[in-house]
């Protein structure tokens, strides 16, 4: 982990446009669709340069999902963009039956993922998106924690066969990670080791995670951080690990606390080696309108709120 520069941040969003850019010049077989909302998710910069290889469905994400499954099957590497909250759940029988019963070579992005979307409120906020998702055979699914890792998960992909959801948020990010950061989707990464309480987090949470690590090292706590930006296939060994040495695990997602990270950390720990878990992120509810610091604050979610949580638990 670099030394992380929490006033400098980047847009992930941008990241993941320009590097679609860089990946259509790379892969001739890549082509990239959207529904509607290209200059949310930053498609628009691809169609711009390639715009023989750009497909805007329109406001019908089950055709998104469909037509990304068709060119699929002729050869192709699709990469279908939108809202996360309309990728997963509006289109989830289309996932199911036509890119991951088929295997179909199909990148999914969803953008605008968990209470991060801000004031756009409860029905564009996905929470539940990883937990459908990762409950999908022969699906991949990564979190980035900012746009470095974005950038290596969209080249992973590019290069892979098969199913993959990509979860990003609209806020823009500090850089957790150095240019020179170097993905891998069966390992989870140990930014900091510590001995008294092992906080597993991804995503745009991942930031107020490690401010919480400081607060924790002023008042004597010395947490261990991993970042788990690859929630399926799930990185068992790096969380047991951990929890032998401090006995004591935390999950902070920006989504429901059923069926992300908290479950399948929960999952592992259960038949591996039992030890207490708290699990914090958003509790069976749906989210609102708000800034986002705002947001973070009221679920709990912020570096503060974070801290409170593990000293508590201790």
């Amino acid at each position: 982990m670099v030394k992380i520069d929490y006033e400098t941040k980047r847009s992930i969003r941008e990241a993941f446009g320009n590097k679609l850019v860089e990946l259509g010049k790379k892969y001739p077989k890549i082509v990239v669709l959207d529904a509607d909302v290209s200059a949310s998710t930053q498609t628009k910069l691809f169609a711009k340069e390639y715009p023989e290889r750009f497909f805007d469905v329109g406001i019908a994400e089950q055709d998104l999902i469909a037509t990304a499954a068709g060119l699929s099957l002729t050869g192709k590497t699709a990469f279908a963009a939108t809202f996360a909250v309309f990728a997963t759940g509006r289109t989830y029988d289309q996932i199911r039956a036509s890119v991951c019963y088929q295997h179909a070579n199909v990148k999914i992005i969803g953008t605008h993922g968990g209470i991060t979307v801000g004031e756009d409120g409860a029905t564009h906020q996905a929470l539940e998106d990883i937990s459908l998702m990762r409950g999908l055979p022969n699906m991949t699914v990564i979190v980035p924690a900012d746009c470095n890792e974005c950038e290596q998960a969209l080249e992973f992909a590019a290069k892979y066969k098969g199913p993959v959801y990509i979860r990003i948020s609209r806020n823009s990010l500090p850089d957790i990670y150095s240019s020179n950061y170097k993905f891998d989707v069966n390992k989870a990464v140990v930014l900091k080791e510590g001995k008294d309480v092992t906080i597993v987090s991804n995503g745009d949470v991942m930031p107020e995670v490690c401010k919480a690590a400081d607060i924790l090292k002023n008042r004597g706590i010395d947490a261990e951080i991993i970042n788990l930006p690859v929630v399926k296939p799930f990185d068992s060994d790096t969380i047991v690990n951990s929890a032998k040495k401090t006995n004591f695990v935390v999950t902070v997602e920006n989504h429901s606390i059923n069926g992300g990270i908290g479950s399948a950390v929960c999952e592992t720990l259960s038949e591996h080696y039992p030890v207490k878990v708290m699990r914090i992120g958003i509790n069976d509810e749906f989210g609102q309108s708000g800034g986002v610091n705002e947001l973070l604050k009221f679920y709990g979610l912020d570096s503060e709120s974070i801290a409170n949580r593990v000293e508590k638990g201790l």
